[in-house]
């Protein structure tokens, strides 16, 4: 893998991180908490894909040539 694309995913996942803390943090997530006891599905579709690309993208930074 090119240390450029390893990069670029690191960026992209810290970005779907932000977004993914901002939504469980929403007014809308914590109401749905409150209710349901679980978080929105798309807060966690965030936060697992940001820690994807971040994990994909350090080993491409890591190992990539």
């Amino acid at each position: 893998m090119n240390k450029v694309i390893g990069i670029v995913l690191l960026v992209v996942g810290v970005i779907l991180l932000y977004f993914g803390w901002e939504a469980y943090n929403s007014v809308a997530s914590e109401a749905s908490q409150a209710v349901t006891g679980e978080t929105t599905d798309e807060a966690m579709w965030y936060l697992i894909g940001g820690a994807v690309a971040v994990i994909v993208g350090l080993y491409g930074v890591i190992r990539g040539k």
